[in-house]
């Protein structure tokens, strides 16, 4: 997995708690890279797992909750990062159609080894969309974090059904039904 998940986290962490949960969590961690990360380095994903597990216990807050907390985070910060992204995509739903065909492909452009996830998105109105998530990683709560922070930025509130589903492993696929309301 792509550091920039990992540098994003810690970011959040530091944000939402303090430095100083971000040192507990990283110091309990017995991390493999010792917690060093760089936005261009691959690491495994078990590592944020086990992070995301070790602010869970400090905070008291529900492992998957801190994950889609992470999601709407991680939104913000790739519209910062990736404005260009964003280039002539008015709403929500034309973005999420975007991810797949677009944005993945130039992620894997600039990092060969990226595996990011499945998305099928399909339209069935205009207010009304289902996105299909899958990966080998069980980050279905970070896709609906994603979702969340979507709609946030483009100013949209949406009703959102998750249905998780089987895929290789808890979390690793889900279908989002999203309905657009005024």
């Amino acid at each position: 997995m792509k550091g920039i998940i990992f540098t994003e986290f810690m970011e959040m962490v530091e944000e939402k708690f303090s430095v100083d949960v971000v040192e507990e969590i990283l110091s309990a961690a017995n991390l493999e890279s010792n917690g060093e990360y760089t936005s261009l380095g691959t690491y495994s994903h078990e590592e944020v797992l086990n992070l995301v597990t070790l602010l869970s216990e400090k905070s008291g807050l529900e492992a998957g909750d801190l994950a889609v907390v992470f999601g709407e985070y991680l939104f913000g910060r790739f519209a910062t990062i990736h404005a260009d992204f964003f280039h002539g995509v008015s709403n929500g739903f034309d973005f999420m159609e975007k991810v797949e065909g677009y944005i993945h492909i130039e992620v894997q452009k600039l990092y060969p080894d990226a595996t990011p996830p499945k998305l099928t998105c399909t339209r069935a109105s205009d207010d009304k969309l289902e996105l299909h998530y899958r990966s080998h990683r069980p980050f279905a709560s970070v896709a609906e974090g994603l979702i969340n922070g979507c709609a946030a930025h483009f100013n949209e509130n949406l009703t959102i059904d998750r249905q998780d589903l089987p895929g290789v492993g808890p979390g690793t696929e889900a279908r989002f039904i999203m309905e657009r309301t005024s």
